[in-house]
C-alpha cells in the first residue's frame, strides 16, 4: 500500500470519501433507510401519577436537543396541573408525530400546527416557547424538583 502511494495513486480511503454524494441534487435517496414506528396508542387505564411520570420521562428523552430542553422545561412547569384530558392531548402531541422537528416547528410557530394537533395544550406549548420571561433555557431542569411539592 505504501508503495502505491509513493507512485502517486491515492489511498482507497480517499477514493471512498470522494465518492460520497450526501444530499447532492443527483442523490436518488435509494440508500435512505426508513424504519416504521409503531402507531401511537392511547393508554386509557394508565393511572395519572404513572402517566405524568412517563410523560416527564418522554419529554426529557427526545430525538433532538432542542425538544429535550423545550419539552422538559414545559413538562416541569405544566404537567402537575394538567387535567387527564390535557395529559392525553400532550401524550398524543409528543408521541404520535414521527418527526421531532415537526413538534419543534409547531411550538415555535415556524410552521402551522395541523388541525389534529391543535388544542389548548398546543397553545400552552406555543406560549411557553415564546419565553416571555426571557429565562435562560440552555439545559434541561435538574431532577430535584421531582421531590418538591408542586407550586
Amino acid at each position: 500500500m505504501a508503495a502505491g502511494r509513493a507512485l502517486g495513486r491515492p489511498s482507497p480511503w480517499l477514493l471512498l470519501r470522494r465518492r460520497y454524494r450526501g444530499s447532492s441534487p443527483g442523490d436518488s435517496g435509494k440508500d435512505v433507510l426508513e424504519i416504521p414506528l409503531p402507531p401511537w396508542q392511547q393508554r386509557p387505564h394508565e393511572p395519572l401519577h404513572t402517566k405524568r411520570a412517563r410523560l416527564l420521562y418522554e419529554s426529557r428523552k427526545r430525538g433532538m436537543l432542542e425538544n429535550c430542553i423545550l419539552l422538559s422545561l414545559f413538562a416541569k412547569e405544566n404537567l402537575h396541573r394538567m387535567s387527564e384530558q390535557q395529559l392525553n392531548l400532550y401524550d398524543r402531541l409528543i408521541n404520535e408525530p414521527s418527526n421531532d422537528w415537526d413538534i419543534y416547528y409547531w411550538a415555535t410557530g415556524a410552521k402551522p400546527t395541523p388541525a389534529e394537533f391543535e388544542s389548548d395544550v398546543m397553545a400552552m406549548l406555543r406560549e411557553f416557547a415564546k419565553n416571555k420571561k426571557r429565562e435562560q433555557r440552555l439545559r434541561q431542569p435538574d431532577l430535584e424538583y421531582l421531590f418538591e411539592p408542586p407550586r
